[in-house]
């Protein structure tokens, strides 16, 4: 279980606890100590239901709960209330209360049907209209029932508060506040219903996490999240372009001419190359929904990022930084520099001309080494010699089509800044494409994203990006890379030389912004948890496993690697 640095958070309970966040605590503990103390969230169809049920209810006709009596047409509704209480420590929005002189009944409105349960309604639906019968009850009111109603079915149900449920709620509200007081959080149900319906499940990794925590726990690991985000990166690189909003929509135009549009529902992450302008109110809009706007020089320098507010979940930084300051980051930076080179040694493996059992033998050893190095100077030391050994190899996988840009990298080695061959412009912008979907996705997760754990910090520089991209360099980049190259997608009219280095062209770009998209979202299987997922997800998935071992729920943090 994770646990908060000592006076740090767990003395901060906040006075007011919200009605619905003890529903969420009835319905699982862990849901609630995500939404509540680390301040997750993600929509899912049920969630979005939800919001358009109460659409009507959620429209407010009173500021402040009226006077018992006070005359309101009576009997009467008031919608929206906001009611809160210090001695219950507790604040909720009524959907609707039902008021009939000194009585009050509160309406709670639900998308579904009525279940087919004991009461017809859940627990943590009964739990909530308790609470708001306690909170109508301190303002002076009458309240000895509630009812829930389902929209779906357009039936109500009576829910009566009973000493039991009176008493239920009270120990509800109380464990609520010890577990965010004590700041541990709750282990992840085992093998539950309820986690394929929440819209956490893809953050919580219940199954992930009880396979990796506790692997004598029998059972398949469920795959509870699309294997596919829908959404997309929107790249804008035409230079003097200009990129607006109309309505739900981003629009991209050139001197006045429209270029494309695209709804933002679409829409993962912008990306802007060189001199491409965007509008406040598109910032504004892509801020509130917190899709992050990525700054790319004409020639693909990762300059930066706008995002929304960011990530609340302060435990992680703390966790984070405190693994980066202790010994704690050592193991996982051994982890990632000993995926890395497997799948290096997998990459060289599966494409090599020939058989090369030595070279393949040398890198499985080089990751052994790196599992057991006893510093960070050492685990450099071994990730520069298998670097070495790698690239001094890598120009043997262009072949037919492609083997004039091996025989290029053959004689100029790796190099960057400038890149001084074909074959390094297309790595560089490739590690920098991976750098910033990596950046993107730590800075969704809730990292810091310029403290790494084995990247040194460096003004400007996102460690921790950086971190994230070891394991995937090989099977994303690198592979791209010969792929194009092999599949004659990139040929020599794609670059222009400079006195300086060399450079893609625009056209180049774009195919290699192709190839590298198509990569990410190609299907492929979890060598751990079975399933099959893109790997743009595969990256979520591994910061969240990181996540969880910094804050001490699985012991420790294993790489991606492929067969």
């Amino acid at each position: 279980m994770t646990e908060l640095v000592e006076g740090s958070l767990s003395e901060a309970v906040p006075d007011l606890i919200p009605a619905r966040m003890v529903n969420e605590y009835v319905y699982c503990p862990r849901l609630a100590y995500l939404e509540w103390v680390q301040g997750e969230w993600d929509d899912n169809l049920d969630t979005v239901q939800g919001k358009f049920a109460h659409r009507r209810v959620d429209q407010e006709t009173a500021a402040e709960v009226p006077e018992p009596g006070s005359d309101i047409g009576q009997p009467g509704v008031v919608r929206s209330l906001l009611l809160s209480s210090t001695s219950l420590g507790v604040i909720a929005r009524v959907d609707l209360v039902e008021l009939d002189g000194s009585k009050a009944t509160p309406v709670d409105y639900k998308r579904g049907s009525v279940p087919d349960v004991p009461g017809q309604v859940h627990d943590p639906e009964r739990v909530q209209l308790c609470l708001q019968a306690l909170l109508l009850r301190e303002n002076g009111y009458e309240c000895d029932h509630g009812v829930v109603y389902f929209a779906e079915s357009k039936t109500r149900v009576r829910v009566d508060f009973d000493d039991n449920l009176i008493e239920q709620t009270r120990r509800a509200l109380e464990g609520l506040r010890e577990l965010a007081r004590t700041g541990r959080m709750p282990p992840p149900l085992v093998d539950s219903p309820k986690c394929v319906r929440c819209s956490l499940a893809g953050i919580c990794l219940p199954d992930e996490i009880t396979r990796l925590s506790h692997p004598e726990i029998p059972g398949e690991v469920r795959r509870l999240v699309p294997a596919r985000d829908d959404r997309l990166p929107l790249y804008v690189q035409e230079q003097g372009a200009w990129v607006g909003k109309s309505g739900d929509r981003l629009t991209v135009s050139l001197k006045g001419k429209p270029l494309g549009e695209v709804r933002l529902l679409e829409v993962s992450q912008v990306v802007l190359f060189g001199h491409v302008q965007i509008t406040t109110q598109a910032v504004k809009a892509l801020c509130e929904r917190e899709i992050p706007i990525v700054y790319l020089s004409q020639g693909g320098w990762f300059y930066g990022m706008t995002v929304g507010l960011g990530h609340k979940n302060i435990e992680l930084r703390i966790a984070q930084h405190r693994a980066v300051d202790t010994q704690q980051g050592l193991p996982v930076a051994r982890s990632l520099v000993s995926g890395k080179i497997l799948n290096q040694r997998t990459l060289l493996r599966r494409n090599l001309p020939e058989r090369d059992p030595q070279l393949i033998g040398r890198l499985a050893l080089y990751a052994r080494q790196a599992r057991h190095a006893s510093s960070m100077d050492a685990l450099l030391g071994i990730e520069g010699i298998a670097a070495h050994d790698y690239f001094a190899n890598f120009a043997r996988l262009f072949r037919g089509p492609g083997a004039w840009a091996g025989d290029l990298f053959r004689a100029s080695g790796r190099n960057r800044r400038p890149p001084l061959d074909e074959v390094n412009a297309v790595l560089s912008f490739l590690y920098t494409l991976l750098t910033k979907d990596c950046a993107v996705t730590a800075q969704a997760v809730g990292f810091d994203i310029y403290r790494g754990v084995f990247h040194a910090p460096k003004y400007g520089r996102p460690a921790l990006a950086l971190d994230l991209c070891e394991e995937f360099r090989p099977l994303i980049a690198d592979s791209v890379c010969i792929t194009l190259f092999n599949q004659q997608e990139l040929n020599p009219g794609d670059f222009v030389r400079r006195a300086r280095g060399v450079a893609l062209t625009s056209a180049g770009r774009k195919t290699v912004l192709a190839g590298y998209e198509r990569r990410m979202s190609q299907m492929v299987t979890h060598p751990v948890f079975g399933y099959t997922i893109s790997y743009r997800r595969i990256l979520e998935l591994q910061a969240r496993l990181l996540r969880s071992h910094l804050l001490g729920e699985i012991a420790t943090y294993r790489p991606f690697t492929t067969r």
